[in-house]
């Protein structure tokens, strides 16, 4: 469980003020690495915060993916999903109840630093997506 303190401090270091909503927000995340929609903290928060809006939360959320302190995936087409993780890890979505799990993936593999030198540029963000069927929809379809 994240702590307040700690919270803070993470917002801090990524140079963003640690307002009330934005210490939710991140916490929540922090708690709940289930890569939740801005709808779906909305949902979670304003049992706590009543006076919680969902333009706060979409606000929060772009001001957090754009300093880099949480990443924002564009796995579902229909919209997006936030991770409070966000060292280098691939993504697997369900394709059948839409469950989306962390996967750990070999940052050699990539060759981040071979493709900055052969094409002269600097990566700032990796997403690797995999899409299939999770462990409890391939059993309950049999595949």
């Amino acid at each position: 469980m994240a702590s307040i303190e700690k919270t803070k401090q993470y917002l801090t270091d990524f140079k963003i003020h640690p307002s009330f909503q934005r210490i939710a927000i991140m916490k929540y995340l922090f708690e709940n690495p289930v890569h939740p929609t801005a709808d779906e903290i909305h949902t979670a928060l304003v049992a706590v915060i009543p006076t919680l809006s969902k333009t706060t939360v979409y606000n929060t959320l772009s001001l957090l993916s754009q300093a880099g302190a949480i990443k924002e995936l564009t796995i579902d087409e229909k919209q997006l999903h936030y991770d409070g993780y966000i060292r280098e890890h691939a993504h697997f979505r369900c394709n059948n109840c839409g469950k989306i799990i962390d996967v750990a993936i070999d940052n050699d593999t990539l060759k981040i630093e071979s493709l900055e030198k052969e094409h002269n540029i600097i990566i700032t963000d990796t997403q690797v997506f995999y899409k299939g069927y999770c462990n409890e929809c391939k059993n309950k379809f049999n595949y």
